[in-house]
This record gives C-alpha cells, structure tokens and sequence, in this order.
C-alpha cells in the first residue's frame, strides 16, 4: 500500500506531469527568436539600428524558463552591449515576472542565441541577479503582454543614473521596449526621449 501511495505521488508531482500554463508558454514563445529595429530607425534618425535575439536555454530544467539575450547594434553584431538572462514566472499575484540575471563572463557567452553550447558550463547558481530590476507583465487582451519594473528599486550608475526603468510591451509580432535611467533629481540621463524601441520580429 505504502509502495502504491509513493507511486501515485510521484506521477501527480513529477515534472513530466506540472500542469501547463498556457498563458506563461504564449509569453515566453512571443519572447524568444530574433528581432530587429531596422524599420523604426528608417523612420526616425533618432533611433539605432539595433538587433535583439532572444532564445530559451536549459530545457533540462522542467518548469522553468530562461532565455539568453543578446543586443546589439546591427554594424557590430559581434560585440553586444547587453547580456543578460531572463527567467520567466507566473507572478504571486496573476502577473508574470521577468527576472533579470547578469552572466559571470559575458564575453564566453557572445553567440550563445546560435550555439546554447557556450552556456552548457553554467547554470542558475552562476548567475547574479539584478535586484529590483524584475519586468512584471500583465496580459492585456489575447494580442499583448504589458509591463514595467517598479518605481526606482533598479539601482544603475549608468552615465550618472542613480536608477532605471524598463516599459515593455510584448506581441506576436515583436516586443517595444523603453529603457532610461534617472539621476537623483529624476532628471534622465540616458535612454530614448522619443519613446520606445520597436524590434519586428525577424
């Protein structure tokens, strides 16, 4: 009796068997793939040419999400000036969490969205969170995912920031996204002023 207790307990709460959240896969698929800001910098000069590539990583990890993330600007592809690694939750509250991680060599990690090989080395403990800097996202209609960190508590010292903000919309046909930092007085100090980056998915 006790050997068939364990095994129904093992099916109802083994991995293979975690219930789906349908909502959770749409955010992370919409998420993942390569996208571009060419069109938008086209438009308007005041807008790079910028490449996003974003891709899921550590499939072994049963009911979890990462991705790799990877951007650049389109004349030096090989030399990103952000890597970062996103895991992706439902929030305690119904929302969803986009967490942000810092890798420990950048560097070794350049290409990683082609060849998930150069982070097979790594895992979840390597990784240093960044504090306060979580993307919390709420699913608005069935077309879009829409989202902000919270007030200041993304500490940066980026160009003389004392923190900074991140407004983001995710679709199926690409993700805005809105990144500025803020000084003491609230002044800001870098990032768009006309809005925010549009990546089309390529």
């Amino acid at each position: 009796m006790h050997k068939l207790l364990a095994g129904l307990l093992f099916l109802a709460f083994s991995p293979s068997t975690l219930a789906v959240d349908p909502d959770l896969e749409s955010l992370v698929e919409w998420m993942s793939g390569s996208f571009s800001s060419a069109e938008q910098a086209a438009e308007n000069e005041a807008f790079y040419h910028i490449t996003l590539e974003m891709t899921r990583i550590w499939p072994e990890r049963k009911g979890e999400h990462w991705l790799y993330v990877e951007q650049a600007a389109a004349v030096s592809m090989d030399k990103p000036y952000r890597q970062r690694i996103y895991r992706l939750s439902r929030g305690a509250t119904g929302d969803f969490a986009s967490a942000v991680y810092l890798l420990p060599e950048p560097e070794a990690a350049i290409g990683a969205w082609r060849d998930s090989k150069l982070l097979s080395e790594i895992g979840p403990d390597d990784l240093e969170l960044r504090e306060g800097c979580t993307v919390y996202l709420e699913k608005v209609g069935d077309g879009r995912f829409e989202g902000s960190t919270r007030n200041d508590a993304c500490k940066s010292s980026l160009r003389g920031a004392s923190f900074a903000t991140s407004e983001v919309i995710v679709t199926t046909e690409g993700i805005e996204s809105w990144d500025r930092g803020f000084d003491n007085e609230g002044n800001q100090v870098w990032g768009s002023e006309q809005g925010a980056y549009i990546f089309k998915r390529q």
